[in-house]
């Protein structure tokens, strides 16, 4: 036998023996010298998470509590409160930890000892951004950014019930109802589709690994109401993006069809309605939208705050004045919203209070009132002026963008 080839292979051997231990995996690896054959044992690559190797500590995770600290957490697994502060004074500038949200989801990496203190946090902050406490060879907060993918899809769908119905029942993602709701808010009516209205979409899905984020960027959409079909072309313009008919007019309206999203219409505009409480008929000159209790009440436009206050039977209040001709009132809110008072000035789709059943109500809805130079009118038969269309000196790169937009969607 070879001694000059033996005596190394025997000490590689020892030293991987040595450098092994019970806690990290090995893996056979066999060598072939002539008529010889020798198995030696490598160690293996150790299995990250968050850039940490679990096979070093034990874990628990849990979800952020209401009204919890991060210190509350740490604190219970042996990380004394000098180390707590330290870490976020050496990191005040990566993560302000006021920021914690509960009910997000934590890990803790502890010691496997029966001391089990801890060396690690990591906080699921969003979830492409984790942040990771440690308290190890150092005292610091560092982010953890997760790799977001996109891939373009093309989607149709035809309404048999609602629009998110048709998103489920295709198997899109449902915020894609969200999305096409925003940019047809001016245009189309979501309270009165009917069945076999349609749509065509192109669309931009976003995702961390497998799992997906909902959608990203709407490339140009197709949408059939009560017999009309308009197109949704993204343009930008004045530097500033947003989407466009096929004759190159804005979709986006002087005001919002809706002041809230996806609730069902319980009681339209009328001049004789029985009361459901008082059980007379009396003029109704508004649109109820029963929706449950805290849904988010926006304005219909730009515009100032008149009055915020409990008006009696209408409860709590708002009116907002839009311009010379136009005024709005959004009625029975459960509480306004931060900073809603006399004066405020307030744009196009801020919230201004949340759905509720104050004053003399039935149940949670917003009664939504439209005034035209300070007669009421049926909010669902206003017709609002558009905003700047395409200018002439874009036209020609407009209809670039929309030809390569409907060619697409004819291939749907």
């Amino acid at each position: 036998m070879n001694y000059r080839i033996l005596l190394p292979v025997t000490l590689f051997v020892l030293i991987i023996s040595i450098s092994c231990t019970n806690d990290v995996a090995e893996v056979p690896e066999t060598l072939s010298f002539h008529d010889s054959t020798l198995t030696v044992w490598r160690q293996a690559e150790p299995v990250l998470l968050f850039g940490i190797p679990v096979d070093s500590f034990d874990m628990v995770s849990g979800n952020i509590r209401p009204n919890s600290f991060l210190s509350t957490i740490l604190l219970k697994h042996g990380v004394p409160m000098q180390e707590i502060d330290m870490a976020i004074r050496n990191s005040s500038h990566v993560f302000d930890p006021r920021k914690i949200k509960s009910g997000n989801s934590y890990i803790l990496f502890l010691d496997k000892d029966t001391l089990g203190r801890a060396r690690y946090m990591v906080y699921e902050h969003d979830q492409s951004t984790s942040y990771i406490f440690s308290f190890s060879d150092s005292l610091n907060i560092s982010p953890y950014y997760r790799e977001i993918s996109s891939e373009i899809r093309f989607a149709s769908g035809t309404i048999e019930t609602s629009l998110w119905d048709a998103m489920i029942y295709g198997g899109l993602h449902p915020t894609l109802a969200v999305q096409l709701s925003e940019i047809y808010a001016w245009t189309v009516d979501f309270f009165g589709l009917q069945k076999g209205d349609n749509f065509k979409v192109i669309y931009e899905e976003l995702y961390i690994d497998d799992k997906s984020l909902g959608i990203g960027k709407i490339f140009g959409a197709q949408f059939t109401w009560a017999g009309n079909t308009v197109i949704a072309v993204p343009f930008v313009q004045d530097g500033k993006e947003s989407y466009y008919d096929s004759e190159g007019n804005s979709l986006r309206k002087a005001f919002l069809k809706a002041p809230l999203q996806f609730s069902r219409i319980s009681s339209r505009f009328s001049s004789s309605r029985l009361h459901p409480i008082l059980r007379i008929r009396r003029p109704h000159f508004g649109v109820d939208y029963a929706a449950p209790i805290g849904t988010p009440v926006v304005s219909i436009g730009d515009g100032r705050v008149i009055s915020a206050t409990n008006e009696g039977a209408n409860g709590r209040m708002v009116r907002i004045r839009h311009n010379s001709v136009y005024s709005t009132a959004y009625l029975h809110l459960s509480r306004f919203a931060p900073g809603i008072t006399a004066g405020k000035f307030v744009r196009q789709g801020e919230v201004i209070g949340y759905v509720g059943n104050s004053g003399l109500s039935t149940g949670p809805h917003l009664d939504f009132r439209f005034f035209k130079n300070g007669s009421p009118v049926d909010p669902l038969r206003v017709e609002a002026p558009p905003v700047e269309p395409v200018s002439e000196e874009n036209l020609e790169r407009f209809e670039k963008a929309k030809t390569v937009v409907i060619r697409l969607l004819e291939t749907i």
